[in-house]
């Protein structure tokens, strides 16, 4: 089967496993906040929902680790361009990769939840109020929070996620065990979501709020999305950013700069294993793909990797 890889649909190919890895990831999350918001809270509260957006993201690692950088998050891979680990021109492309398959986890979650969104709310989809419907897809900020509270909430929640992740690949720290890499990083998403979630529904994902967002749009939710909470979208898309590099920053200066010179005892072997490439028909295995999606440099003692 390996034969039919024909060279020319390798990049297509890779940009296809980019969508269904963040639409499998966002379908279980989306999904969960459906049931709970359709069923009024009788089947699921709010911790469902953050089980469904952890053990989601957990299992859309497992889906594509092998076979991609597992990037499902614009704001991850961003700071890997900063970082110096992932190349800039292939960003642009991850990014739309990223929103389009957060926007077709919406598209299934509004199809399969379509007959009790329209009980639920009458058939009047609306953004606000006690038939609010448009939380199923985005993020938007609680009554009580300012637009300003708001950045900040997401500039800590999303600082958070990186200074996980990163440590959770250092080899100088107490790097995850090989294939329980999904599982931890799926921990970090619940932990931050069951103690930083109430705010603003901690987005920490700039394609998990934009393309739900784009999709509730053009589905008949309006313009709304877009203008509710002091035209809140920008901040859950640019701010998640920002977040993420300070969090980067921070471990860098806190941790990574204080880690001795010389690579850990196994370090050297593990990266040497994982660079390893095999030639098939031209194109290079997924040893290589790993590389060039900069995850190696997060998880180096491991063969796998996450975002």
């Amino acid at each position: 089967m390996k034969r039919l890889r024909l060279p020319f649909l390798v990049q297509e190919a890779e940009m296809g496993r980019k969508i269904s890895l963040v639409l499998s990831c966002q379908l279980f999350g989306c999904g969960s906040v459906a049931q709970v918001t359709t069923s009024q809270n009788t089947k699921g509260e709010y911790l469902s929902i953050n089980l469904g957006f952890a053990l989601g993201t957990t299992f859309g690692i497992y889906v594509a680790k092998g076979v991609s950088g597992a990037h499902l998050n614009p704001a991850v891979s961003l700071t890997l361009c900063v970082l110096g680990r992932f190349s800039w021109t292939r960003l642009p492309f991850y990014v739309c990769s990223q929103i389009f398959g957060a926007f077709m986890a919406a598209a299934t979650v509004a199809l399969q939840y379509y007959d009790a969104i329209m009980v639920f709310t009458g058939g009047n989809l609306t953004v606000s109020g006690a038939t609010g419907t448009a939380g199923i897809f985005s993020t938007y900020p609680a009554d009580y929070l300012s637009l300003w509270g708001g950045v900040v909430d997401q500039i800590i929640g999303t600082a958070a996620l990186l200074v996980c992740v990163l440590a959770l690949g250092d080899p100088h720290n107490t790097p995850a065990p090989p294939g329980l890499e999904p599982v931890l990083v799926g921990a970090a998403v619940l932990l931050i979501g069951i103690s930083m979630g109430s705010n603003s529904g901690y987005a920490i994902n700039p394609a998990r709020d934009f393309g739900p967002r784009l999709f509730s749009y053009i589905a008949g939710w309006g313009d709304e999305v877009f203008r509710a909470g002091h035209g809140w979208w920008w901040v859950p898309v640019g701010v998640t950013c920002v977040g993420a590099v300070l969090g980067s920053v921070l471990y860098e200066l806190l941790i990574g700069v204080h880690h001795p010179d010389s690579e850990p005892e196994d370090a050297e072997g593990m990266k040497a294993e994982l660079q390893q490439t095999v030639e098939l028909d031209g194109i290079q295995s997924k040893s290589d793909n790993i590389k060039e999606n900069g995850m190696d440099e997060i998880f180096s003692t491991t063969s796998t990797d996450t975002s």
